[in-house]
């Protein structure tokens, strides 16, 4: 009986017309198996991350930190008649350096016969699943590193030179209870309070951005479309969405569980809720995480912590290793009859510019710095 003629899908432009030899390479008889995960992780991370474009992002090659330099204002004078114009002043300069964290991973094992009695595409769910985990670290580091430059002086303290640092501002008054952060009028308030803050402080208009915890961004939905801030013609579109409020007071708001929200990431059934809450423990960034290199702050550092404000300049990333997908394959996958799916990005975060970085809180007495 002649063999029939195997349709190669893994095989990358196979034109052949006799059935794959049993010892043909790995790589060849799988060759574009291996794309559709990438793709798929990439999706992933793309999906959950909203930080990452929100702040300034550097590459590092050859080195274990990046340099960024701060410049600070110069003065303006009127010119004599007659005398030379020689400079008179020099612009004061100092620097912020962001080390890099240690390899951030995310794996997982796929058994081949588990890939083979599966119902459901079991690499690409994987896939996401690991894009997910990727991008949920990336963006809790860098809102925790905005919250931190919210509390931090400028780096620039020369006399005479000294520029604006960062704020915290209360949403409500009084006392301040916790629910004040779910209250939409006074978020409305503080979005304002900050809109002036930067406008004071002279920072651009552009990149401002707020993110908010998913039960702030709905409660402003819902009870802010009677003043004005939901435009009529996509209120009831965006009352189903959850993608209604486009800006206030020019600052472009975004919603993720991702960042701290009194001292959690997500919150529990009722916002005072101690209780379990979505992913990990706000641990501390240097002392109780190997590999961190950063000070992320812990969780106490967050207990009021309801939200951020802030420009592009807040923040800057440094990456030495994107978003990457590895595989085992040969020997490796014969001797355990499986692979090993690796999911892999190198990367550190801090506050740049602390006059662009606003953090929300509740109760009257300001977060402390970290």
């Amino acid at each position: 009986m002649a063999n029939t003629l195997v349709t190669a899908l893994g095989t990358a432009n196979n034109t052949s017309t006799t059935p794959l030899a049993l010892n043909t390479a790995y790589d060849t008889k799988y060759g574009t198996y291996l794309k559709l995960f990438s793709g798929e992780l990439f999706k992933g991370f793309q999906h959950n991350t909203i930080a990452r474009d929100l702040v300034m992002k550097r590459t590092l090659k050859n080195g274990k930190s990046l340099q960024f330099i701060y410049t600070g204002r110069m003065d303006a004078a009127y010119h004599t008649p007659g005398t030379p114009i020689l400079g008179t002043n020099n612009p004061p300069v100092a620097e912020k350096t962001i080390v890099m964290d240690d390899l951030l991973i995310s794996s997982a094992f796929v058994y081949d016969l588990d890939e083979t009695l599966a119902h459901y595409e079991l690499r690409g769910e994987i896939s996401k699943k690991i894009g997910y985990a990727l991008a949920e670290r990336y963006d809790r580091n860098i809102f925790r590193a905005i919250s931190r430059g919210a509390r931090k002086a400028h780096p620039i303290s020369a006399t005479g030179k000294v520029e604006p640092g960062g704020q915290t501002l209360q949403v409500g008054s009084g006392t301040g209870a916790a629910a004040d952060a779910l209250d939409a009028a006074k978020l409305v308030t503080a979005f304002y309070d900050a809109a002036a803050i930067l406008d004071e402080k002279g920072l651009s208009g552009e990149g401002r951005v707020a993110v908010l915890s998913p039960r702030q961004y709905y409660a402003l939905i819902q009870q802010t479309g009677d003043n004005g801030l939901v435009n009529r013609d996509v209120q009831g579109q965006s009352l189903q969405s959850g993608q209604g409020i486009i800006e206030i007071a020019g600052i472009k708001i975004y919603r993720s569980m991702n960042v701290p929200f009194q001292g959690k990431f997500g919150t529990a059934s009722t916002i005072d809720n101690a209780g379990s809450f979505v992913g990990e423990d706000i641990a501390d960034g240097q002392d109780s995480v190997d590999g961190i290199n950063n000070n992320y702050g812990d969780a106490t550092d967050f207990d009021t912590s309801c939200g951020l404000i802030f420009q592009r300049e807040a923040a800057g990333v440094v990456e030495a290793i994107g978003p990457q997908v590895q595989v085992t394959s040969g020997d490796v996958s014969v001797i355990y009859q499986g692979d090993i799916i690796l999911g892999r990005l190198a990367m550190g975060t801090d506050y740049l510019n602390p006059a662009a970085c606003v953090e929300l809180h509740t109760t009257n007495t300001a977060p402390t710095a970290f």
